[in-house]
Parts: structure tokens; C-alpha cells; sequence
């Protein structure tokens, strides 16, 4: 039986979307969706830096109009869902005129070196997390924040301790989506002080797969899985570009959603170290139903348990499948692979970032002192325990076993390739 309920809402977080949904009734030509909203979105993004730093349409107005399109008829979204969608749309063309205008004043960040970054990768709940924050500690990685990836030529103007006062004032502040769905804090901890996925930052062509974890977005996933992230992956060559201090400091990235797209990822930075986390399949898809439909339930109020599982299930399959594929690949050839099994990570975490370290070509540190320092300042459920079962999204733990076999039989081969 298909049990899932969406988690309860707090008093100040039904305040929110009350008054959101009562500006909808009062004004509802602000919370309109489609792709007729297209030029609005245009008009708002490029009110202040011009639309020609947004360049061929073609690169991006087709992702434009499929994500509007798929929010209104796929999203289910409530006023608050309307509105974030409207911001992500808005967010993510203005960035792309940022960045144009930055690279047309300072031709020289184009010119930038960027070291073969460290990229972790893999399923949703694979325990990526985990070693991301965990490795971020070394101060020889630098792993981006959140105003970083949002803001890069923002962050690029300060200096370091400028930086670090400005994310200092950001956490003090209280984390607006915690407000609107607190149990997010459990299912998936985040906040400015935190390093945090890279896909935050992408999406200047509207070809985005962090986009589907908010919000069901069906049809724009399924335009998004025949699309080119070549233009994607130069546009976060570039925000890394911004992002240089000048300390030749090691990127360390973190993102499933680089997992269906590894070609353009190792394309685009020749030599980068993949780091790729695989979990039991049944609580790795389980798992991550459980974060999509929570994070979705903050945008809409009707989220369903099996569809969400049904979701999670075939886009697993499909980022598998096409991970797969890039392993057989010539382009796989440019990159360090090192595979990681989440038990040997949790039952011998210190041997296994070692292992990581070796992978990246770079000398451990005290990695026993750095996991004491993480557990005690980052403790696992120290934000309450995420607790889910497959059979809440509509998940049959044989079936599913049956149909992923393609890829935990190459899993359990490359695995055992490493150990032996």
C-alpha cells in the first residue's frame, strides 16, 4: 500500500502559503504559466542588463518554453511553487546575461586555468553528501557555497574573509525553505554555510536536471533526456572561471545530476577525477523518492507517493543506462573513474576517502582527524532521522531488483576490478 504523506506544515509555513494564495486570488495575472509567460520571463530577466547578453535564442528559449510548459501542465504547483518557478526561470536567464557581460568586460576570465576538478557522482542518497562536506574540509578543495553558485560574479568582487563575512551574515538569517517545509532539514540539510551541489548552479540554457527534484516536471524531463549539455558545461566552466581567487586551489563538485551527463562533464574538463557512489538499489531509488516528494511538497499540495516512485524509478534507470554508456565510451578515457561502495564508506569511511585521495592523485590527509572534526560539527540525524520504505511510493523491492540488473552487475564488476 502506497502510504506516503506529505510531512506537516508548521504554523508560520501555512501563514506563508496562505497569504501567497490569497495574492493569487487578488492578482492572478502574476501567477499565470505556459509558454505564453515566455517573453514576461524574458522582460523580467533582462530589465536591467539588456537581452542581447542572452544571445541566440535558439541556445535557450526552447528550454525556456519546455519548463514553463511542463510546470503548468505537469507541476500541480501551489502559488508559493508558482512563484519559485517563475524566480528559477528569471534567475537563471539573468545569470546567463551576467555572464555574458562579465566575459565581454573582462575577456581574461575566458583565459582562466581550471585544474581537473574532483566530481562526485551517483545516485540520489548514495552517501554523496557525506564525503563532499567531509572532503570539503581540505583546505587544498575548494567546494562552493551556496551565494557562490547563485551570485558567482557577486562573490568574485569580494575577498576571501569578504566572502566568508558575507555567507557568515547569510546563515545567521533563518533558512527560508526550512520555514516552508522543516522536515527538509532530516531528508536533506542545507543552508549558506554549506557546501553544496554545483547543479544549483546550472541551468543558463534551461537544460537543468535539478529542476525535477523540486517540482514534477515530467515533460520537461523528458525533452531534457535527448538534449545536448555541451552549452550547459561550458557555462559552468565559466562560473568556475568567475569563481578563481587566484589560489590555484583544486575544484571538489558534487551533483547526481552529473550522472546522465558525464560525456559532457569529462568533455569539458579533460582529466577530471569522477567519483562515483552506488548504494543498494532498492533504498538508493527508495531513498531518493523520499527526497523528491519531499521537496516537492514544498511547491505543491498535491504530491503524489506513487508517482513520485514511479518518477525516481525510471529516471534512475535512465541516468544508469546512460552512465553506462559513457563507461564504454572513447571520452571515458580522459578521466580517473574510481568507484565507491556506500557500505565500505559508512562501515570503513577513513580507508575509503583515502581511496578517493589516491584517485584525485593527491595526498591524504589525517583523514581520521577529519572525519572526527565532521562528525562532531555535522553529526548523521543530528537534523532528525530520514525514515522511508519503498512500499510508501509504490516500490516492489524484487521487481525493481530485476530491472536495474544491467547496472548492479556492472557495479558489482567494477567494484570487484578495484578491490582485486
Amino acid at each position: 500500500m502506497v502510504t506516503w504523506m506529505p510531512p506537516q506544515r508548521s504554523e508560520a509555513a501555512e501563514s506563508i502559503y496562505a497569504a501567497a494564495e490569497a495574492d493569487r486570488a487578488a492578482r492572478p495575472e502574476r501567477y499565470r504559466l505556459g509558454i505564453e509567460e515566455a517573453d514576461a520571463i524574458v522582460e523580467r530577466a533582462t530589465a536591467k542588463h539588456g537581452v542581447e547578453g542572452l544571445g541566440d535564442p535558439a541556445r535557450w528559449r526552447p528550454g525556456l518554453e519546455q519548463y514553463l510548459a511542463s510546470a503548468a501542465e505537469d507541476g500541480r504547483l501551489n502559488a508559493v511553487g508558482i512563484r519559485n518557478a517563475h524566480n528559477a526561470a528569471v534567475g537563471k536567464l539573468r545569470t546567463r546575461s551576467i555572464f555574458d557581460k562579465t566575459l565581454r568586460n573582462n575577456p581574461d576570465v575566458a583565459e582562466r586555468e581550471v585544474l581537473p576538478p574532483i566530481v562526485i557522482i551517483g545516485g540520489w542518497r548514495t552517501g554523496t553528501t557525506f564525503l563532499y562536506r567531509l572532503m570539503a574540509r581540505d583546505a587544498r578543495l575548494r567546494a562552493p557555497r551556496p551565494v557562490e553558485l547563485y551570485a558567482p560574479w557577486r562573490v568574485a568582487k569580494l575577498s576571501g574573509e569578504e566572502r566568508e563575512r558575507l555567507i557568515e551574515t547569510q546563515a545567521a538569517e533563518p533558512n527560508p525553505l526550512h520555514i516552508l517545509n522543516p522536515a527538509m532539514a532530516a531528508v536533506h540539510d542545507s543552508g549558506p554555510a554549506l557546501p553544496e551541489e554545483c547543479v544549483l548552479g546550472m541551468g543558463t540554457t534551461l537544460r537543468n536536471w535539478g529542476f525535477s527534484s523540486t517540482m514534477r516536471l515530467d515533460g520537461y524531463s523528458r525533452w531534457l533526456a535527448d538534449e545536448d549539455f555541451a552549452g550547459e558545461y561550458a557555462a559552468h566552466r565559466t562560473m568556475l572561471q568567475i569563481l578563481d581567487d587566484g589560489s590555484h586551489r583544486r575544484w571538489l563538485l558534487k551533483a547526481p545530476a552529473h550522472t546522465p551527463e558525464l560525456s559532457a562533464l569529462a568533455r569539458t574538463y579533460p582529466g577530471v577525477c569522477i567519483v562515483h557512489l552506488h548504494r543498494d538499489i532498492v533504498e538508493t531509488v527508495a531513498s531518493g523518492a523520499s527526497l523528491f516528494a519531499t521537496y516537492r511538497s514544498t511547491y505543491s499540495d498535491d504530491v503524489d507517493g506513487r508517482d513520485v516512485g514511479r518518477f525516481q524509478t525510471d529516471q534512475s534507470e535512465l541516468w544508469f543506462r546512460r552512465a553506462l554508456e559513457f563507461r564504454e565510451s572513447p571520452t571515458a578515457r580522459s578521466a580517473t573513474i574510481v568507484d565507491i561502495d556506500y557500505r565500505d564508506l559508512v562501515s570503513r569511511p577513513a580507508e575509503t576517502v583515502e581511496r578517493v585521495y589516491a584517485a584525485g592523485d593527491l595526498d591524504a590527509p589525517d583523514v581520521t582527524a577529519m572525519l572526527a572534526a565532521h562528525n562532531a560539527e555535522q553529526p548523521r540525524h543530528g537534523k532528525g532521522r530520514h525514515r522511508y520504505s519503498p512500499e510508501e511510493f509504490g516500490i516492489e523491492p524484487d521487481a525493481l531488483r530485476e530491472r536495474m540488473a544491467f547496472y548492479t552487475d556492472a557495479v558489482a564488476e567494477w567494484t570487484s576490478r578495484t578491490a582485486s
